[in-house]
């Protein structure tokens, strides 16, 4: 993969400048370990965003249900 396909994969991802800049520093110099991690808490964050939204959709869903329920009552 060229850096330029590697640097549009992790803008893709949602990286900023500067996790990208750190990834692509860190794989320069062989650190595939700490670049693993770098990915891996990138993921973290979006996925407690993503479980963060779900709450909100499920309220939401609680909310249609109360309506719902008091217009059949």
């Amino acid at each position: 993969m060229s850096c330029d396909d590697l640097n549009q994969a992790l803008r893709d991802a949602g990286c900023d400048d500067e996790a990208a800049e750190e990834f692509m520093r860190l794989c320069s110099e062989g650190e595939t370990v700490k670049a693993q991690r770098l990915l891996s808490r990138h993921r973290k964050v979006l996925l407690d965003g993503i479980h963060a939204e779900e709450r909100k959709i499920s309220c939401l869903d609680y909310l249609e249900y109360i309506l719902r329920k008091d217009k059949v009552s």
